[in-house]
Order: structure tokens, then sequence, then C-alpha cells
């Protein structure tokens, strides 16, 4: 999906704050929760998200969705990620 078609859906759904996200090579972040709903586009690089036991790897072009307060795991390819996110609070 292109960025423009992204944002044009994000304002639809009632994600009203959009945020570009961008993380180290390598780098990781144990398992956590957002206190909002988080839908995202990734821009560049990989991600690699793990939620209920499933692994889910997005690159560019790929999109991801996580409900609020969902436990999840991240890790990122050896170019890093940058990705843009709407969040939209509960």
């Amino acid at each position: 999906m292109e960025q423009d078609q992204f944002v044009e859906l994000l304002r639809q759904e009632g994600f009203e704050q959009l945020v570009t996200v961008e993380r180290e090579p390598n780098g990781a972040l144990d398992l956590h929760r957002h206190p909002f709903e988080a839908k995202a586009l990734i821009l560049d690089g990989e991600l690699r998200l793990v939620q209920d036991g499933q692994e889910q790897v997005c690159r560019r072009g790929d999109l991801f969705h996580l409900a609020p307060n969902a436990p999840h795991s991240e890790s990122y390819g050896p170019e890093g990620v940058r990705y843009l996110v709407g969040r939209k609070p509960v």
C-alpha cells in the first residue's frame, strides 16, 4: 500500500494521531502493551512482531494492526525499521 492511501484509510477509520517511528538495526523490545489501538505501514526495513505465539514479518509496504493492550514483542532487521503508525486511544 502507498503512504497516501494508508493515511486516507487511517482517517476514515478514526485514527487521528499519526507518528513515524524509527527503530535501530537488530534491536528488539520485549513483551509489552500499548494503551491504544495501532495500525501501521512499513516504510523501510523489517519488523518482526510476536503476538499469542504467532510471528508476523513485515517489510516495506506491509501493514500490521495491534488491538489496544495486546501483549506483543518486536524485533528489527539488519537495517532497522521505519513505519508510519496511526494510534487511536481507547
